[in-house]
C-alpha cells in the first residue's frame, strides 16, 4: 500500500498552486481556479476548492517532502521570499530537516537523508 494523493483544500487554488509550482519548478500547464494537480508521479499533490468556507487556521497537518539537497532548497526558498520556520537542522536520527509555512499556513517540511 502507498499514499496515492495528498489534497490541500483552499479558497485560492491559483495562488497556492503557483506557490507549489514555484518551489518545485513544475509547470502543470493549468491556471484552473477549482482544482490543480501539482505532482503526479508517485504520490499526487493536488490543490482543490471544494466550495466550503474554512476558518483560515492550519488543518493540523504537516507534509514532508524528501529532497536531494535540503540546503539547496533552503536557499531557493529564501530567494522566493518564503517564511522559514526552521533552517536546515540535522536530527538525532540522521535526517536533515527544514520547515516553513505555505500561503495557507500548512506546515511543510523538506528533508534529506544522508547517503551511506
Amino acid at each position: 500500500m502507498k499514499v496515492g494523493e495528498v489534497c490541500l483544500f483552499t479558497k485560492d487554488v491559483v495562488g497556492l498552486s503557483n506557490f507549489y509550482k514555484s518551489i518545485f519548478d513544475i509547470d502543470n500547464g493549468s491556471n484552473d481556479n477549482i482544482h490543480q494537480f501539482i505532482i503526479s508521479d508517485e504520490t499526487t499533490l493536488s490543490v482543490y476548492n471544494d466550495g466550503k468556507e474554512r476558518d483560515g487556521n492550519a488543518q493540523n497537518i504537516c507534509i514532508a517532502f524528501t529532497v536531494d539537497d535540503v540546503d539547496f532548497q533552503y536557499e531557493k526558498l529564501i530567494t522566493l521570499g518564503v517564511k522559514i520556520l526552521e533552517p536546515p537542522t540535522i536530527r538525532q536520527w540522521g535526517a536533515k530537516n527544514m520547515s516553513f509555512l505555505d500561503p495557507d499556513d500548512n506546515l511543510i517540511v523538506f528533508r534529506s537523508f544522508s547517503k551511506k
